[in-house]
């Protein structure tokens, strides 16, 4: 798969299908790879993208300086790489934030604004909870304790119940060959407490679709609601047996979701 140098980092990224350009953002500490459960499937539809954002996976240096900003302008770099007039962007949590950013930013590279399980800004309570995880990082935690841990954030109460689905979760994390350094994941945990582009929502002129899990413990549906709903013509879909992560617990009606909108409106 292909690298460029965008902003002083070597990026790795994936081309998967063609059609319409559909680019995916990942969240915090996740990289491309966690767009697995649903790339092929968009693929057969869409030319989607993913990237490692700067701080993970394969692009490096993992711990070159890093904010939303310096990720949304590596996005938009890689938009110009490819000589895209504009992508479908989808965004998740951290990538959320980016793609906000690269809608208010770069408006003209932006078709059709996607938003999974984010906000315009993280809260106090997530703040420092990234910050424990950060420490329990530092500290030495085990690698299985450490992604248990994120794992009851991230994952509803049904996903629990099939423990052979959480193990092996587990398992591939703790065996991905592409890990996180600490410093990266600090890196990532700034640049997320620093965002805060609330004011600017009014003025995003791109199609906008938020997708809520329904268990979110990290953004809650209602609280998505309360601040997302300020981007003009925005609309919502809320996921059945899904928390944060959407895609991974409920890959069909995410799928389902995202063809409707890009597809449709």
């Amino acid at each position: 798969m292909p690298n460029t140098i965008v902003n002083n980092v070597d990026l790795y990224y994936e081309v998967h299908g063609k059609g319409i350009p559909l680019m995916l953002v990942a969240g915090l500490a996740s990289d491309s790879q966690s767009w697995q459960p649903v790339v092929k499937d968009l693929s057969r539809h869409y030319r989607v993208i993913t990237l490692d954002n700067r701080g993970v996976g394969r692009t490096k240096p993992q711990d070159i300086e890093t904010s939303i900003q310096y990720i949304t302008d590596d996005c938009i770099n890689l938009i110009r790489h490819m000589g895209l007039p504009s992508v479908n962007l989808l965004g998740h949590s951290m990538g959320g934030f980016v793609a906000l950013d690269c809608a208010i930013r770069y408006p003209e590279y932006v078709s059709k604004l996607i938003l999974a399980g984010t906000s315009a800004f993280n809260s106090e309570r997530n703040n420092a909870l990234f910050l424990d995880w950060l420490s329990y990082l530092e500290s030495g935690l085990s690698p299985e304790l450490w992604f248990r841990n994120m794992f009851y954030w991230i994952f509803s109460r049904r996903f629990f119940e099939d423990k052979k689905a959480l193990n092996k979760a587990v398992q591939f994390a703790i065996e991905y060959p592409y890990p996180q350094t600490k410093i990266a994941f600090k890196n990532q945990v700034n640049a997320i407490k620093e965002f805060n582009c609330l004011e600017d929502l009014s003025g995003i002129t791109s199609k906008t679709m938020i997708i809520c899990g329904k268990e979110d413990q990290l953004f809650p549906p209602e609280e998505s609601v309360k601040v997302l709903q300020a981007i003009p013509g925005a609309i919502f879909s809320f996921v059945e047996h899904a928390a944060h992560s959407i895609n991974v617990e409920n890959p069909g009606e995410f799928i389902n979701i995202v063809r409707k909108f890009v597809n449709n409106c």
